[in-house]
């Protein structure tokens, strides 16, 4: 692990990997010292924000590294992490064409790799609550992002390029390639909800477009131990 000053009030960790990444963020929050402000992973980083009034980048990275010397990151308990499944109408899929001609699969052939197995929660960012996914199976990676981002993207909408697939919770400009989109609510920034977090699982499981019109405006159901 390495540590290194984010401005003046955190400490970026770099990890061997995602998963020692997600194991060391959950031990500093489990650990709570009384400066802690918040623990961000993202991918194999961790950053950790602090009171700089209370305490200051020497002392937090001094404490973080015997954190990890106490318990090595890859000797570290996995956080207990939440399952979502995420019903998602693959008709609704302007690029799956050009998804189809980049991988030389068949539509039903995407369809059923990108919805056959779990993802894990990398990152959360971009616009507030947008899940980044990883990993594709290999026949699905190295569709590269359209050439001209749309100017809007609705929302549900889900996406995939280079390795990594994801959800966008709100209509905003994009340039994944969109094979699907979700009636779900998974985002509600008014109600504080925010269901998907770093670490989480995520399933996509295939509706039509009659389910998708019954499910409408539904959230995201509750969690459960994955």
């Amino acid at each position: 692990m390495t540590l290194v000053p984010l401005g003046d009030a955190a400490v970026l960790a770099t990890l061997p990997d995602e998963a020692a990444a997600v194991r060391f963020a959950a031990a500093v929050r489990a650990a709570a010292p009384d400066w802690l402000h918040d623990v961000v992973p993202a991918y194999a980083t961790v950053g950790v924000f602090f009171d700089a009034d209370v305490i200051g980048t020497p002392a937090v990275t001094v404490w973080l590294a015997d954190r990890e010397r106490a318990a090595p990151v890859s000797c570290l308990l996995s956080p207990v992490s939440r399952s979502h499944t995420i019903p998602v109408c693959y008709e609704m899929a302007p690029d799956l064409p050009r998804v189809c001609e980049h991988t030389g699969l068949r539509a039903d052939d995407v369809i059923r790799l990108h919805a056959g197995g779990a993802y894990t929660v990398y990152a959360v960012g971009f616009v507030p609550g947008f899940p980044y996914l990883g990993y594709l199976p290999p026949e699905l990676c190295g569709v590269p992002r359209l050439a001209s981002p749309r100017l809007r993207v609705e929302a549900g909408s889900v996406g995939l390029t280079g390795r990594q697939t994801g959800l966008y919770p709100l209509p905003r400009p994009g340039g994944w390639n969109l094979i699907g989109r979700t009636p779900l609510v998974v985002v509600d920034v008014a109600d504080g909800f925010f269901p998907l977090r770093v670490g989480d699982a995520v399933r996509f499981e295939r509706i039509d477009e009659k389910r998708f019109g019954e499910l409408g405006g539904e959230r995201l159901p509750g969690e459960r131990p994955a």
